[in-house]
């Protein structure tokens, strides 16, 4: 008899593990499905589309890199690449969209001095090198402005400005 309820209890353990299984395993794939849409959808939402794109040039000072127009969420980014580099020269760096298609040549050297009116401040200079973006208002018709630019407000010197072409 002993032998009887062993089995049994040994029987019905085995059965109760094993749909205890079953059901974990399907709650497991159903969470790595929200997790992989969650996901997918995530990344949908940081997607950006280009508009512009150029590369740097130098002015007063060495600048490099690239400078893109993003839209994310019907609102428009200017963003420096990982490759942005500029000097730290500057007390009061600023970055900004300007009318013209080339900066660096309709300015005179040495510092490629800009004109009130030309341009939009977009914001200070986060770092002097990699990549960063600045929102550009709603209410900046980009068809308007054809260039970014890090420029020194204090005393007027452009250190780089990038052509913006459609991207």
């Amino acid at each position: 008899m002993n032998f009887k309820v062993l089995l049994t209890l040994g029987i019905a353990s085995l059965l109760v593990v094993s749909c205890a299984k079953t059901v974990r395993s399907g709650e497991n794939s159903t969470a790595v499905k929200t997790q992989t849409n969650s996901v997918a959808q995530l990344s949908k939402s940081k997607q950006s589309n280009v508009t512009k794109i150029g590369n740097f040039v130098s002015g007063e000072h060495k600048t490099q890199g690239k400078a893109s127009i993003t839209t994310k969420n019907a609102q428009s980014f200017l963003e420096l690449d990982k490759s942005f580099k500029t000097s730290n020269a500057g007390p009061d760096l600023v970055v900004i969209l300007h009318r013209s298609d080339n900066v660096i040549a309709s300015t005179k050297p040495p510092s490629y001095s800009l004109k009130k009116g030309d341009y939009v401040i977009l914001g200070r200079l986060k770092n002097f090198s990699g990549a960063q973006n600045y929102a550009i208002p709603q209410n900046i018709n980009l068809a308007d402005y054809k260039s970014a630019v890090i420029w020194c407000r204090k005393f007027n010197a452009t250190f780089g400005a990038a052509h913006l072409s459609n991207g």
